[in-house]
């Protein structure tokens, strides 16, 4: 693949600072930055820069490594700063520890000339030129490497138009998609939030010659969010205000809802503020929702639903990776062929259960608890762009069950518990039909997980996801116990799904 070549003029070492930070924000382990120029070019500016930017610290001591040749940090991701001057040959770069340094992270080289042809791989040569009383850059990057600066280059001509032009951008967090958030910050201004969205790559057909993300309706791309965030807030939901966008490129300025975190200090739950979350899905179940939700003039978002073939391909993953390793083996089509018959016979039950606007992943991670707000105030939502019209006692379930901490049966109990209440109180509502949807919805949202979880570690390299699959295994046994899934729990014990220390 051809390098694609960027070019950006710095008038000043504000820019070159904020050069810094768009670079470390495009950047993962493996990467290698090669800085060009003469001396006095601002090869150790941008360096120093793009360091303080990946370590989240201003004032963080960089000094330049003439003669130390290497100076390594603990940043976000690991970063090595070399500079070759004095190398007197590219076999000293083994000294160095150089391969080390891109298998813990990424290595930033001044003077790469003298490495001779030895950098190689994820390679950014950047060239540093005066230029009319300023600097001009030019970067040469191919692949994922020269997509991902571009893209970190056109987040700062998206927040330029949007009136934040020399914002500052840090590093917020990412997710289990290639989805990413940053705080962006300016003087005079409150903090706000950039997401980075780029358009969902379908991957390969996995069934009727439909990808997994078309079957399970993995929003394709930011109007998804968008709209579904426009119709909440109409609701009376607590979710970020967005500022600006750009649809096609997918990046939204949004509102940031604070910091307060939904768990206690010591990151374990507090009964007041599940029943409260339960209490806003009350209010959120009693409310119509349409199918098409408008996320501009002209641009709409047809909210799929959370149909039989996206229940079973979710379902299908406790297969697919879970069960190979507690097995040592693959599913064969026998196991699966039961395992479709089991689960479609529990799915029959769900058809009359009652829908809503299922988030999908209503769980602590996604509640944001603002304890200077009252009533549904209290909680700001956030990752909701997978909403689907679906079983509404499903949200119920990832709340209680909530994935990423330890919810005790009482604790879960209580939650289901002003839950019911709260419909109960808006009028006619089935709470004996409600009962048996959660506990099917439970089963179904816990099996995925325990796939997804897998997959994370096995596939994508992700292995600190292993760690909740206890918690998410007690958390089936509990779904499982309910009457309606006696046949489900004699099928999962009899293959040892459910059994812990399995993995």
């Amino acid at each position: 693949m051809p390098a694609s070549v960027l070019e950006r003029f710095l008038p000043d070492e504000a820019a070159t600072n904020r050069l810094g930070e768009d670079l470390a924000l495009a950047l993962r382990q493996g990467d290698v930055l090669a800085l060009h120029g003469d001396l006095g070019a601002g090869k150790t500016t941008l360096a120093r820069s793009l360091i303080r930017a990946l370590a989240a610290d201003a004032d963080l001591e960089v000094p330049s490594p003439t003669f130390t040749l290497v100076q390594a940090y603990d940043a976000r991701i690991p970063v090595h700063h070399f500079d070759l001057y004095r190398l007197s040959s590219a076999d000293e770069l083994d000294e160095l520890g150089f391969e080390d340094a891109l298998e813990q992270g990424i290595a930033l080289v001044e003077w790469p000339e003298r490495a001779g042809d030895r950098l190689q791989g994820s390679l950014a040569r950047i060239e540093l030129v005066e230029n009319d009383g300023g600097r001009l850059v030019r970067i040469s990057a191919s692949g994922g490497l020269g997509e991902r600066i571009g893209r970190s280059f056109a987040i700062r001509d998206f927040l330029d138009a949007s009136g934040w032009a020399g914002a500052s951008r840090a590093y917020f967090t990412g997710d289990a998609s290639a989805r990413s958030y940053e705080i962006v910050t300016q003087e005079g201004d409150t903090p706000r939030v950039l997401m980075n969205a780029p358009r969902l790559v379908l991957g390969p057909p996995v069934r009727d010659g439909k990808p997994y993300a078309e079957i399970a309706h993995i929003a394709q791309s930011v109007v998804a969010f968008v709209a579904i965030d426009k119709a909440l807030r109409n609701a009376g939901v607590s979710v970020p205000e967005i500022y600006a966008k750009d649809l096609e490129n997918g990046f939204l300025l949004t509102e940031y809802l604070g910091e307060g975190n939904f768990l206690n200090r010591q990151n374990r739950p507090v009964v007041a503020h599940y029943a409260a979350a339960a209490r806003l899905l009350a209010m959120m179940h009693g409310t119509p929702w349409p199918q098409r939700m408008e996320a501009a003039t002209g641009t709409f978002h047809e909210v799929p639903p959370f149909d039989r073939d996206a229940l079973l391909i979710e379902v299908d993953l406790l297969l697919d990776w879970y069960y190979p390793t507690v097995a040592g083996k693959p599913a064969d089509s026998a196991l699966r062929v039961d395992f479709r018959e089991v689960w479609n016979r529990v799915l029959d039950r769900l058809d009359q259960a009652e829908t809503s606007l299922v988030l999908r992943d209503f769980h602590s991670p996604n509640i944001i608890w603002r304890e200077d707000r009252q009533g549904h105030d209290k909680l700001g939502i956030i990752d909701f762009q997978d909403a689907l019209i679906g079983p509404a006692a499903y949200d119920v379930a990832s709340l209680a069950m909530d994935a990423r901490v330890t919810v005790p049966p009482e604790i879960e109990a209580e939650t289901v518990a002003a839950y019911v209440e709260a419909r109960l109180a808006g009028g006619h509502f089935d709470a004996e039909m409600f009962g048996e949807a959660y506990a099917i919805t439970a089963a179904q949202r816990n099996s995925k997980i325990l796939g997804i979880f897998v997959r994370l570690d096995r596939r994508d390299g992700k292995p600190a996801y292993l760690k909740h699959l206890p918690r998410i295994r007690a958390y089936l046994r509990r779904a499982l116990a309910h009457p309606a899934l006696a046949e489900l729990r004699d099928f999962y014990q009899r293959h040892d799904l459910v059994q812990d220390g399995a993995i």
